[in-house]
């Protein structure tokens, strides 16, 4: 258990003032405060009151008077005048009216008509009957037409004129001139009308010049006649008038609104206001008002202490600005005051009275910085009405004009002005704020994104402090410092009503920028920023009051970060905005860097002691204090509870990570993570040593589950602590819960794997059996199951994450090995279900077996005098082709698999951190030894048909089988081709025994021969050949190849990719055996026969015995002889095919085409020439007759594979780099060397075998690596191989661990195969050379002596490496 120290961490004595509840005091140098009653300020604030109520504008009412009648009088501008605009642009298209108008026009003079017209001015009779006037004219078709080819307004308006003219003079004396007002108001109508059109359909927007000039002919149409929508007199005059008068003041409390606030905010009634009111009513006038700002002008005329000075300012320019602002500021009011009692300028001498003054209105007049309304645009709501901003000259009213004043400054002169304006302004602003906060009527600011529903100042206070500090003459600045230091105040005593919000708003408040006209526009903000021009005493009382908002809210934001561990600790958003917008964004505040630091620094430890407080308490709820009930469960939910934290408080300081400079979540992290580090460390370690001291196991799960939650923490450790180790070995300590897994799992793989294919049934997976199945259908379950149960055992481990590579790296390892176990189980118990259901017998070969010896030797007789050859074709079962679907689909699972593993990755990884080769531990190694059982020759006949149906069978010298080839019927020098892979730790002795298979009775024994396996002759890894002698008669070919059996990711992938493909090889080949049979029966000699001869004949039988007297040319067989002697094939092939073709997937498919393809090469391949040996051969060379025919075969069976779609042109069958194979090269060079002479052959064999020798000893000489040879032991048939074997590792595991080494191998192969080429076929045509036999052995005796040198050569590179005088058995690693 960790020992960590619990104790409280000390915090600089510095910030003990952030943890206790006192409060900051005031600065010393703050000025000394006034000691404000009651009673003066409400009397201050009312006298204000009332002289608003005073000076306000007086209301006013209307009053009718009737107005005699006047004589109607007619412009003297006439309608042709009016309508000059139109005729001086008459060419202009933006004057005429658009197509379509005319129809729409006349709807709308049917509607004046009809009364539909919603407009009230087109409702009058006497305008219906001169529109209808006007309508007779406008529906004439010549009018119409003639307006739709002009489309001119002037046109229409002069038709419209005329016709009303004509109309209004019905019924008139001729000295009536009535008419004529009456005229122009119906043409008005009638232009109107015009334009709403226009208007409503959109046609005014592109005609803007026509619609403006149609206005202003309107608007001069009315000159006489202003409102077209009321009913004029006959005569267009109106039948009276009238007039304001002003409202006389009532003096009640009820109509001075501004009284009514000051009597709420000091909690006065009406009526008691009412009565101070009527008190001092004769004393509070508007003379007393005018003369307290004579006075103060004089006051400041003198520079007396009772104005400001400039020795208040920081900087003369700024008293010079403030001086100018001040001086128009006393003219407006002084006007204000005049307007409002006219009286007042009549006792006043009219050299005194403040006058407009235009010269000062310029804008050279004044400083541009400090505009002449200052006062006003500082204040905190919209200014006084009765405020009259207009330029004013005060020269007039000097000092001598004034009343004389008091030299005393002491003694207050002034009625309205208190004698300490900003400590008497300062005492109301706390009033009116106490009261407006606790005023429920009082609705909050609404709630924005940036800031929440708060309750400051009414409007209703806020007019009246605006009255105040302009009365009071109280600079703006003085006004916003004095505000917030009572908001200060009121903070720091933690009142309730005075929050964050409050402090926010009405910092906020202050700094809003007054409502903006051409005057004031950002006066204040400009004002506010420039420091410049305050007043000294409000710099310094601003200063102080952000350093005291600063320590108050250091002190909350300290004791708020003390609880920024809990669950629902409080915000610090609203303390670091205040602090941050207004504190630190402004100039004026100052503070050390040191004191900020020491800030964090105290803040930083007082966190550490948080967080470690919270660890032990989550210690204590999740770890038992009894050490036997400790499980990696109590480590599991202590991590999570740590880990829950560890995220809860990332994600809450996401945005902004520090606070104060100081990170929550690192402070957290680097107490709690170290602190569950250790004690995950010794608690799980306490409980393995429990559990192994008990003989227990900890279920596997529980340390999966614990892992995964060790690791998170140290995700999130290295996160926040990228160079602090993290203290846990994790990887360590817990591998052996990966190394149980896997264990347990190779325990088990199987009887997944038996599982799996006892449950399943070998089917193509579709739903109707009629359907033709897909290509993914072609496979059964069961191969599916196991790959399922691979990945998921595989996910697993990668699931976990682990983060040590080398472990890693090992655990994949044993997991390939699990995987090509489990593999090579499918195989074996596939393949054998495979070879069983192929191996099964015919139903005449069952009724053979029913009968009798006796029986079966005469039918045997029978068959043989009829020349029958049995050749039936072969019944196969759609499970057994889904057996072969599933091993390739197994091979493409496993190279998905070898890719998501990363498998040369892992390699990598474990090759880095391998000890060098001196220092590794000798151990024992297995080695992989691969036997290629190829072929033999001259074999023992135990059949009576004088051939034998040989097989081989491997086992080892105690007699344990090991491998058994297929058989091949009928055949003295068979060829099989097939591989075995054999483990051994040591040397081992091999037996390979040639069997005959016969249908009837035991199978006989044909020979036997042994070879010893010594892993010290394979030090090279090459392959070798070994002709084995038969102890009866004849000899057998094994290529013997050996391989370390490493672990190593590779090998393993590479051993279980070559078990899928030998498998796959081996299935394919047991169903192509089942072909094989009719393909050699088509393509034999007896075929050739029976195309090249008419019949038998003495002379046919003379020649026989005579072969090296000339042939005596014979009629050719024709195209379609030779075609029809391949039918009966190709007839077979495609019965056969089509059976395939409804199971076996395309892959498979061509796989076992391209290994028929193969027997078809071979099948030719024997009827040219005979297998390679050193022994003449009594095989007949063909004459140029069958030579032809059999390469025409050849081609046409190259077409049939290669299946080209006649339409199309797209080849569906073997693919063409398939088909040509290096042995289709060969056999297709025959043609060139087939009738060559002997000598020519011989000597053609020799220039070949020579370059073949230099080449490789060049290659030799380039290689650093010594190449080697085949052993002194390869003789026979190994000196006719056309040289030395190449150094290539030929079937190496390592080249075969995917699909693409595999056919990037055989690809190679087939390069060097063209690259190479050997005299093996010119060697195989001298068999049948009788003359050549010397020739054969001479080649033969030269290859042994070849081998046996370099043989020698290389047992000395090697021992010069190895660095001793003798070669080492270890296996290199690569």
């Amino acid at each position: 258990m960790s020992t960590s120290s619990t104790q409280s961490r000390g915090i600089n004595r510095r910030f003990n003032s952030l943890q206790s509840n006192g409060h900051a005091s005031r600065d010393g140098s703050h000025p000394r405060k006034r000691v404000i009653s009651h009673n003066d300020a409400y009397l201050y604030a009312l006298r204000v009151a009332y002289l608003t109520y005073l000076l306000q504008p007086r209301a006013r009412r209307t009053q009718h008077v009737p107005t005699p009648p006047a004589p109607v009088h007619r412009s003297s501008t006439s309608v042709n005048d009016l309508m000059k605009d139109f005729s001086l642009i008459r060419d202009s298209k933006s004057t005429r009216f658009p197509h379509g108008f005319m129809s729409e026009l006349e709807r709308r003079l049917t509607g004046v008509l009809m009364g539909r017209e919603k407009k009230p001015e087109y409702n009058d009779a006497t305008v219906k009957r001169t529109f209808a006037a006007f309508f007779n004219a406008f529906t004439e078709q010549s009018f119409k037409k003639r307006m739709e080819k002009d489309r001119r307004v002037e046109d229409l308006v002069l038709i419209f004129f005329s016709n009303a003219t004509k109309e209004l003079q019905k019924g008139k004396t001729p000295g009536d001139d009535s008419w004529k007002l009456m005229a122009d108001r119906h043409l008005a109508l009638f232009v109107r009308l015009i334009s709403l059109v226009l208007k409503d359909h959109d046609w005014a927007r592109d005609r803007p010049e026509l619609a403006g000039r149609l206005a202003t002919l309107e608007s001069k149409l009315l000159a006489h006649d202003q409102d077209l929508s009321s009913t004029p007199t006959r005569n267009g005059a109106s039948a009276g008038t009238t007039v304001e008068v002003a409202i006389p003041l009532s003096y009640e409390v009820k109509d001075m609104p501004l009284v009514q606030v000051v009597a709420r905010i000091f909690g006065l009634t009406n009526t008691q206001v009412q009565s101070d009111i009527n008190k001092y009513k004769p004393v509070w006038t508007e003379r007393a008002a005018l003369q307290d700002l004579k006075s103060y002008q004089t006051y400041l005329n003198l520079n007396s202490k009772k104005t400001l000075r400039s020795d208040d300012f920081h900087f003369d320019e700024a008293y010079d600005c403030w001086r100018k602002g001040e001086d128009h500021d006393l003219s407006q009011m002084m006007l204000a005051i005049i307007q409002s009692s006219p009286e007042l300028a009549k006792s006043t001498p009219g050299s005194s009275l403040p006058k407009f003054n235009r010269q000062m209105s310029s804008p050279d007049s004044g400083d541009a910085s400090y505009p002449d309304n200052l006062s006003r645009a500082s204040d905190f709501s919209e200014r006084s009405s009765y405020v009259i901003d207009q330029p004013v000259d005060m020269t007039t009213l000097s000092s001598g004009s004034q009343s004389p004043v008091s030299s005393n400054d002491d003694e207050n002169s002034f009625t309205f002005i208190p004698p300490d304006p900003r400590a008497f302004y300062r005492f109301i602003v706390a009033e009116a704020l106490t009261y407006d906060l606790n005023d429920k009527t009082l609705q909050p600011s609404e709630a924005t994104a940036d800031a929440p529903a708060v309750k400051l100042l009414s409007k209703q206070s806020t007019e009246l402090l605006n009255e105040l500090g302009l009365r009071w003459l109280i600079h703006p600045v003085s006004r916003m410092v004095l505000s917030l230091d009572v908001i200060r105040e009121k903070y720091i005593d933690q009142e309730k009503e005075y929050t964050l919000d409050t402090l926010d708003a009405f910092f906020n408040f202050i700094k809003a920028q007054p409502p903006e006209t051409k005057k004031n526009q950002g006066t204040m903000n400009s004002l506010l920023h420039d420091r410049t021009k305050w007043v000294v005493t409000d710099t310094a009382l601003y200063q102080q009051i952000l350093s005291a908002l600063h320590e108050a809210l250091m002190r909350d934001l300290y004791n708020i970060m003390q609880q920024c561990y809990e669950s629902k600790p409080p915000s610090i958003g609203p303390i670091m905005y205040v602090l941050e917008t207004h504190i630190y964004d402004d100039s004026s505040f100052s503070k050390s860097r040191e004191e900020l630091d020491a800030f964090s620094g105290a803040l930083h430890e007082g966190l550490h002691q948080k967080a470690h407080d919270m660890y032990r308490s989550y210690l204590e709820k999740h770890v038992p204090q009894d050490q036997q009930c400790w499980e990696f469960y109590h480590v599991i939910e202590l991590g999570k509870a740590v880990t829950a934290l560890a995220q809860k408080i990332q994600k809450r300081y996401k945005k902004n990570p520090e606070i104060m400079g100081v990170n929550p979540l690192t402070a957290l992290v680097e107490t709690i993570l170290p602190l569950y580090a250790e004690d995950a460390r010794d608690i799980v370690t306490r409980i393995l040593d429990l559990a192994q001291a008990s003989g227990e196991e900890v279920p596997i799960e529980d340390g999966f589950q614990l892992y995964g939650e060790l690791v998170e923490i140290r995700r999130v450790h290295g996160e926040v602590l990228p160079k602090v180790p993290f203290p846990f070995p994790i990887e360590a300590t817990l591998a052996e819960f990966v190394w149980r897994w896997i264990r347990m799992t190779e325990s088990s793989i199987n009887d997944w794997v038996d599982q799996a294919i006892k449950q399943d049934q070998f089917r193509v997976r579709t739903e109707n059996p009629q359907q033709i199945p897909t290509e993914d259908q072609r496979h059964s379950v069961s191969v599916m199951d196991i790959f399922t149960s691979f990945n998921q055992t595989i996910d697993r481990v990668v699931q976990l994450n682990w983060d040590d590579d080398l472990q890693y790296a090992k655990f994949m390892t044993a997991l390939a090995k699990m995987v090509g176990a489990g593999i090579a189980r499918y195989c074996d118990t596939v393949e054998q279900r495979f070879t069983k259901e192929m191996d099964r017998l015919s139903p005449e070969q069952e009724a053979a077996a029913s009968q009798t010896k006796q029986e079966k030797w005469l039918q045997l007789a029978k068959d043989t005098w009829n020349n029958k050859d049995k050749i039936e074709p072969f019944q196969f079962f759609p499970e057994s082709f889904v057996k072969l679907n599933n091993i390739d689909f197994a091979a493409q699972q496993l190279d998905k698999l070898e890719h998501e593993v990363n498998v040369d990755a892992c390699a990598a990884v474990i090759q880095s951190h391998a000890p060098p080769v001196t220092q590794r531990q000798k151990k024992t190694n297995n080695y992989v030894f691969t036997i290629k059982i190829v072929e033999a020759e001259d074999l023992k006949a135990c059949d009576m048909n004088g051939s034998s149906d040989p097989y081989v069978v491997l086992g080892d010298e105690y007699q344990k089988r090991l491998a058994k080839t297929r058989i091949v019927y009928r055949n003295l020098n068979p060829r099989w081709d097939e591989s075995v892979d054999i483990i051994t730790q040591g040397p081992l002795n091999i037996i390979a025994t040639v069997w005959d298979w016969d249908a009837m009775g035991d199978h006989d024994c044909v020979g036997r021969a042994s070879l010893k396996l010594d892993p010290s002759h394979f030090g090279d890894f090459l392959p070798r050949e070994y002709w084995l002698d038969l102890d009866s008669q004849g000899r057998i070919l094994l290529r013997v190849s050996m391989e370390g059996e490493r672990d190593d990711i590779q090998f393993y992938f590479g051993k279980a990719f070559r078990t899928l493909k030998r498998t796959e090889r081996d299935m394919t080949r047991i169903i192509t055996d089942k072909l094989s049979a009719y393909i050699h029966h088509c393509l034999s000699r007896r075929t050739l026969r029976n195309l090249t001869s008419k019949g038998i004949t003495m002379s046919t039988v003379s020649n026989y015995f005579n072969r090296n007297r000339p042939q005596p040319t014979t009629q050719a067989p024709s195209e379609a002889e030779i075609t029809n002697a391949l039918k009966p094939l190709f007839a077979y092939f495609d019965d056969n095919f089509a059976i395939m073709n409804q199971t076996l997937t395309s892959t498979a498919m061509v796989m076992v085409m391209t290994r028929l393809w193969k027997e078809v090469l071979v099948t030719v391949e024997g009827l040219l020439v005979p297998p390679l040996s050193d022994k003449p051969s009594a095989q007949r060379q063909l004459s140029q007759q069958e030579l032809d025919i059999v390469f025409k075969w050849l081609q046409y069976l190259f077409d049939f594979f290669h299946a080209v779609d006649e339409e199309t042109g797209e080849a569906n069958g073997v693919p063409l780099g398939v088909l040509r194979s290096p042995k289709y090269f060969d056999i297709t060079t025959l043609n060139f060397f087939y009738f060559e002479s002997t000598d020519a052959l011989i000597r053609t064999s020799e220039r070949m075998a020579s370059a073949t020798a230099a080449r490789q000893q060049s290659q030799r000489n380039r290689l650093s690596a010594p190449a080697s040879l085949a052993s002194p032991a390869f003789g026979g048939a190994a000196g006719l191989m056309g040289g030395l074997p190449s150094t290539r590792r030929s079937k190496s595991i390592m080249l075969s661990r995917n699909l693409g080494t595999m056919k990037k191998a055989k690809e190679e192969k087939w390069k060097e195969a063209q690259a190479d080429p050997n005299d093996d076929m010119i060697l195989r045509i001298l068999r049948m050379r009788p003359e050549a036999e010397r020739y054969l052995k001479d080649r033969s005796r030269q290859r042994e002596r070849l081998a046996a040198n370099a043989a020698a050569e290389i047992i000395v590179k090697q021992s010069l490496m190895a660095g001793g005088g003798r070669m080492t058995g270890n296996l290199p690693r690569r």
